[in-house]
């Protein structure tokens, strides 16, 4: 944990080309983490306290956003698939694949559940909703962790990490509206 703390993409980075002894399975870190989320999450009730979610929404969507709120592990994972392909075009002339992006992401976001954690138990325990400071801690620590992982002495790393976050983030949420609403109108046209 130190180490993704402290040096976060040297750390996996030298996890994927030399000691895949020194860190857990990055599978298992991320469901593990996410877990703990869940944990903290349930014992205090705060089950969306990050989620803030309309009225105007289908009851499909609202499904799939349960879903992903309740298994935050598998969404992280399939939220990876998408941020990677996004880290994989704006870093395309580095040498790594696609699967090395996805053990990157394993253990960053596995680590960004761990921070999530953190209000939902001061919110639990206080009432004090940190949630928008945590999320720019999480943001920054995740643009931080890619970036160093990619380039670690540039600065346009890091922003193109960021920005990859973002799209990445943005098109599993589309993606999730898309295939509830794709499913309202195939049920609406059955009928």
């Amino acid at each position: 944990m130190r180490e993704l703390l402290l040096r976060p993409g040297a750390s996996v980075k030298e996890y994927v080309t030399e000691n895949r002894s020194r860190l857990v399975k990055p599978i298992i870190f991320i469901i593990v983490t996410s877990l703990i989320y869940t944990l903290i999450a349930h014992l205090f009730h705060v089950e969306k306290v990050s989620s803030n979610i309309g009225t105007n929404i289908s009851s499909t969507e609202l499904a799939i956003s349960n879903w992903i709120h309740s298994h935050y592990g598998y969404a992280n994972i399939i939220m990876g698939f998408f941020i990677a392909c996004w880290l994989r075009i704006f870093f395309r002339k580095h040498d790594v694949n696609f699967f090395e992006i996805l053990i990157l992401l394993c253990f960053v976001m596995g680590v960004g559940m761990l921070f999530i954690a953190v209000p939902v138990l001061i919110y639990g325990l206080t009432g004090f909703n940190l949630n928008t400071l945590f999320g720019v801690i999480i943001f920054v620590y995740l643009a931080w962790a890619i970036g160093q992982f990619f380039d670690q002495k540039s600065k346009l790393s890091y922003v193109k990490a960021g920005v990859a976050y973002i799209l990445g983030f943005s098109t599993f949420s589309m993606c999730a509206w898309l295939l509830g609403l794709g499913y309202d109108a195939f049920i609406k046209y059955l009928h």
